[in-house]
């Protein structure tokens, strides 16, 4: 079993950045492929980036290209997204998640078997 804890959420003003973690309890994280995901208010939980196990590979949302990094340090067991230049519209809570390998570009939540419990992002206008 698989425990993921995210932190770095908060409030911001649009223009701001933040960078989030999420520390996993797994020995085993290295073997993992991750992935961040956020769900706004009414919305549907949707995908914002992956990383491969490796973090050889990355694949972004649109909304998010150009402006969040996806990265991993399998030797602090720690999965990052660093967020730049934010919007309103990345007002969500943001959640990490694992997926068994082999490591495929998607984007998909059904993939994934493992989640945190989230953590909450606010832009302000």
């Amino acid at each position: 079993q698989v425990q993921l804890v995210e932190s770095g959420g908060g409030s911001v003003q649009a223009g701001g950045s933040l960078r989030l973690s999420c520390a996993a309890s797994e020995y085993t994280f290295s073997r993992f492929c991750m992935g961040w995901f956020r769900q706004a208010p009414g919305k549907e939980r949707e995908g914002v980036a992956t990383i491969t196990s490796s973090g050889a590979s990355t694949l972004y949302a649109d909304s998010a290209k150009g402006r969040f990094t996806i990265s991993r340090d399998n030797t602090k067991d720690t999965l990052y997204l660093q967020m730049n230049n934010l919007k309103p519209d990345d007002t969500a809570t943001y959640y990490c998640a694992a997926a068994f390998s082999p490591c495929v570009p998607d984007l998909s939540a059904d993939r994934y078997n493992y989640w945190g419990q989230g953590t909450q992002v606010t832009v302000s206008s």
